[in-house]
């Protein structure tokens, strides 16, 4: 059931934030015994990040991928794990997805800064889009979202004693569990699997007489519940403690407000590969999570 982490990546642009997403990689790289890649893209049209104006000339490009090879020496230290710098230029999201693929990358790390609303529309984000395109795993870490101290890091937990996996029964909430599981025996946590029911989905029994409603809702709940249990493997019973639990409403508030009562260390969600125009616009629900939730989450995206 456990998944091997050979090899785990980095993605910094060297803010606090993302000094906070090397020092989680190099944990990690330590409990799996895994390589760490740590990533910059020197982004040109982006470049301002970097405190002047560039025209793009062979100088300038060598000077920001030196500048960048030696923030990832610093950042690393002298920890005792094997790692490797990568530094390239062009296009963050489209490079990031392709050294992911080059270099055969089990996990990917990232950081996002917890915008929503018209920041998010009009800045994009480099998370969400690599959320769509990795053919791995992607772990979030969030900021303290939007304000003064939107670049500044949470505080991120670890390990991760208490997992909460989504599970709706789709084939990329699968992805997600089975994920999530390997995680659970890594670290001997207790895993918590959670359905949300929708009352929009199940209008006509919300309306029912109370008597005839309420038996019904009990039956629909044990069926689910049974369900949520037959998922996971009789022999992951002997060392995982499992909690199955069903809310009601929407998806992305109840997981949010369940993990904030619960002190849950991460949460697992799969992701449906949607348009970025139907998702700046409306969202899903675990975009909507990593921008809000109170640890990190991990993404895991149907191919």
């Amino acid at each position: 059931m456990r998944r091997q982490i050979n090899t785990i990546f980095c993605a910094t642009d060297f803010s606090k934030l993302a000094e906070e997403v090397v020092s989680y990689g190099i944990t990690l790289a330590k409990e799996f015994n895994a390589k760490l890649l740590v990533c910059h893209v020197v982004d040109f049209p982006t470049v301002s990040m970097y405190g002047e104006a560039v025209s793009g000339p062979i100088e300038h490009q060598n000077r920001f991928m030196d500048y960048a090879r030696s923030e990832i020496s610093r950042l690393i230290g002298n920890e005792p794990i094997d790692s490797q710098a990568l530094v390239t230029l062009g296009n963050t999201t489209e490079e990031i997805s392709r050294l992911v693929v080059e270099f055969n990358a089990d996990l990917v790390i990232t950081a996002t800064h917890g915008r929503s609303g018209l920041k998010r529309f009009f800045l994009g984000s480099v998370t969400e889009r690599l959320m769509r395109t990795l053919p791995c795993p992607l772990l979030v870490l969030r900021g303290a979202g939007d304000g003064a101290g939107g670049s500044e890091p949470k505080l991120q937990k670890f390990p991760f004693k208490r997992i909460l996996v989504g599970c709706d029964f789709s084939s990329d909430s699968d992805l997600a569990f089975t994920n999530s599981l390997s995680m659970a025996q890594e670290f001997e946590s207790e895993l918590y699997m959670v359905h949300v029911v929708e009352p929009s989905g199940y209008k006509d029994l919300f309306k029912m007489p109370a008597e005839q409603g309420d038996k019904f809702k009990q039956d629909l709940f044990d069926m689910i519940k049974d369900r949520l249990k037959s998922m996971v493997p009789d022999e992951a019973l002997n060392w995982l403690t499992l909690h199955t639990h069903l809310l009601v409403g929407k998806p992305y508030e109840e997981i949010i407000r369940f993990a904030e009562i619960n002190d849950i260390d991460l949460i697992a969600l799969g992701i449906r590969g949607h348009g970025m125009v139907e998702d700046l616009f409306v969202g899903s629900t675990t975009d909507r999570v990593i921008r809000r939730a109170p640890c990190p989450v991990l993404s895991i995206c149907q191919k």
